[in-house]
């Protein structure tokens, strides 16, 4: 089987995917994410269509949504959005962090088979249309590319453990590739280790935003190990910018490894919503800041070859 990847509006072979946004948050509902902080709401089709639109025209073509089940996600706007704007998504399951979500909420009584079971469905049948909110699930013709889950700064939690376990499960099952979450590049390697023990496939699995956690060696450690990294922060840097310092010491001894995003959740971000720098900022000034260190050779792996490997189904 050619190798193909999942978007919202069905599968295409890896060799469409071509310019790649790794780590995005392009649609986020009314939910509990956005009572506890009104920024995070980035729901209107129209503007979200229109920043798209902007990555369109400079050349982005696949985008990764990364907000998973019953914390913001809405696929049939996701899919609205694609057709629009012309930008491939590539929709989420899996659950967020804790604080995504509020104290009594199913993630915490449904057991691990529970919870693959559901991401299965995710993938394999449709994204529920009510994103798991009420007691009726009807699946859409819209399936999840990717699995995602989080940890904290603080140790790795026994009930963490059981969303690594229903995630590496559904893996397994699907080939879906898996996405992860880490605060400042804090437990990276923890999440490394119980994925190798739960048997997933290290070439399909990506640890975002760890270029927060600027240790050059603690990164290289983490990248021997086969995982694959993605940076998102070199925006919001305002003195020093470890991101693109982590790139010149990187990317000439991982050059397979590492893809590249923004992770703007928050709509100030988003030109379209009157925020800056805009979601074009990956593809022209982070674009030329690489002209200018020099690394502009890499562009083809960190936005084509790395997420078109990464992404695909296993």
């Amino acid at each position: 089987m050619n190798p193909f990847f999942r978007t919202v509006l069905g599968d295409l072979p890896t060799d469409k995917m071509g310019v790649t946004y790794a780590h995005e948050h392009i649609i986020i509902e009314e939910s509990f994410p956005t009572t506890q902080n009104p920024e995070f709401l980035l729901n209107e089709v129209t503007k979200v269509s229109e920043e798209l639109s902007e990555v369109y025209a400079a050349g982005g073509r696949t985008m990764v949504d990364t907000m998973p089940a019953n914390c913001g996600r809405n696929v049939e706007k996701l899919a609205a959005v694609s057709r629009r704007s012309g930008i491939q998504i590539i929709a989420p399951t899996g659950i967020h962090l804790e604080i995504y979500y509020p104290s009594q909420h199913w993630r915490y009584s449904y057991d691990e088979e529970q919870l693959a079971g559901l991401f299965i469905a995710d993938i394999e049948e449709g994204i529920d249309r009510y994103d798991y909110t009420g007691p009726i699930v009807e699946r859409t013709g819209h399936k999840a590319g990717m699995i995602k889950l989080a940890t904290g700064d603080e140790a790795i939690s026994a009930h963490q453990k059981k969303i690594f376990k229903a995630v590496t499960a559904a893996h397994r099952k699907t080939g879906a590739p898996i996405l992860t979450h880490t605060n400042f590049g804090n437990q990276a390697m923890e999440q490394v280790e119980l994925f190798s023990k739960y048997g997933a496939d290290l070439e399909h699995v990506v640890l975002s935003h760890v270029d927060r956690k600027y240790d050059l060696s603690y990164h290289r450690d983490l990248l021997q190990t086969g995982v694959r990294v993605e940076y998102d922060s070199a925006f919001r840097w305002k003195e020093t910018n470890y991101t693109y310092m982590l790139l010149e010491k990187l990317l000439p001894e991982f050059p397979d490894q590492i893809t590249v995003g923004m992770d703007a959740a928050k709509h100030t971000y988003w030109k379209s919503y009157g925020g800056k720098p805009g979601l074009d900022f990956l593809l022209t000034t982070f674009v030329e800041k690489l002209e200018e260190l020099g690394l502009k050779s890499y562009f083809e792996h960190l936005f084509i070859k790395n997420p078109s490997r990464l992404y695909a189904f296993k």
